[in-house]
């Protein structure tokens, strides 16, 4: 029995949908969903995957079909059909990756939109803020003093504000977020803790206030689906809403020196009770003294010494290789304030 051509390729497509659809959902790539703002992230990454699987079935089975189909038979040297061209052909395979550019960038804005990236709270007056972004202040040496900004100037804040809903609200915590070389600098302005690690309550709205002490850093939680570039000279905000308890990742996302891969730290999301429990410990073991203290001028045999340990590289290999280097890591340890 002849299966017309159009009913099988009904059944192809139909079946390249469907595994498309299920990978797509099910690919298992992506960490646990932390925050309020995962689901948004997860959404779009499983529509891009959805669309990229059916591509690649879609482009390799045509390539498995045309050199099954049209492959030279045993016997037979003549040439093949001298086709120059298809132009109904070449409009679809242009219009329809441009459709789905399109609507992945609709897409896009949309999560952007809803994740707080649009919030028109993030626009404050800076008049107080140090202006290293300009003209010769981005080659001034941090421990110069650079201009202001006139009372009065207004710059658009760089991050993600707030959630639509939450517009216009005060956050529940504030932590001032300080990346310097090689380590996150954690501080509560309300209780004046300053720590090595981030602990925050769930379901609380939180907003991190990101600065550089002296090149470009990013703070990545994986789990929480957000990243945010922290700018020497410029504070941005980041603005999000933990929702799963758990230790998570802190990793720096870009490359700020030699031990950037050493510049991480840890998320501690926990209960309202947990968490009101780790600042009364902290404020009662700060005894009237800052937390966290400082570590200047580390030689990169000191800086590594802890990875050395966790990796089984010998003392005596480490001492060989940094020895007459003169190298320095001027920051903190990554258990700072613990």
């Amino acid at each position: 029995m002849n299966i017309p051509s159009n009913i099988i390729t009904l059944i192809a497509g139909i079946f390249l949908t469907l595994i498309s659809l299920w990978f797509g959902q099910h690919h298992g790539l992506m960490p646990v969903a932390a925050s309020e703002e995962a689901p948004w992230i997860d959404g779009l990454f499983n529509t891009m995957m959805t669309i990229s699987i059916g591509l690649f079935l879609l482009v390799q089975g045509i390539l498995i079909f045309s050199i099954i189909k049209f492959r030279q038979r045993p016997g037979d040297e003549t040439d093949g059909p001298p086709i120059e061209g298809n132009i109904p052909l070449e409009i679809v395979w242009t219009a329809i990756p441009a459709m789905i550019v399109l609507g992945l960038g609709v897409y896009s804005f949309d999560v952007y939109t809803n994740m707080g990236g649009l919030d028109p709270m993030a626009s404050h007056d800076h008049g107080q803020e140090v202006a290293h972004m300009q003209g010769a202040a981005l080659a001034a040496p941090l421990s110069e003093e650079a201009p202001t900004l006139e009372k009065g100037d207004r710059r658009v804040a760089i991050g993600i504000g707030a959630d639509p809903k939450d517009i216009g609200k005060s956050a529940d915590l504030v932590v001032d977020v300080l990346g310097l070389q090689y380590a996150w600098i954690f501080t509560y302005p309300e209780t004046g803790i300053v720590s090595g690690e981030l602990h925050m309550p769930v379901g609380r709205d939180v907003q991190l206030n990101i600065k550089a002490a002296d090149v470009i850093h990013s703070l990545w939680i994986p789990q929480f689906r957000v990243k945010q570039d922290a700018i020497p000279g410029r504070e941005t905000q980041l603005r999000l809403r933990p929702r799963e308890m758990g230790t998570y990742p802190v990793v720096c996302a870009e490359l700020c020196g030699s031990y950037h891969g050493g510049m991480r730290s840890t998320t501690i999301v926990e209960s309202a009770e947990d968490f009101d429990q780790w600042v009364n410990e902290q404020i009662a073991s700060a005894d009237g003294e800052p937390l966290g203290t400082p570590v200047a001028n580390l030689s990169s045999e000191e800086y590594l010494a802890p990875y050395t340990q966790e990796m089984g590289i010998d003392g005596d290999i480490l001492d060989t290789v940094t020895r007459g280097r003169g190298d320095t890591v001027t920051g903190r340890r990554k258990d700072v304030g613990k």
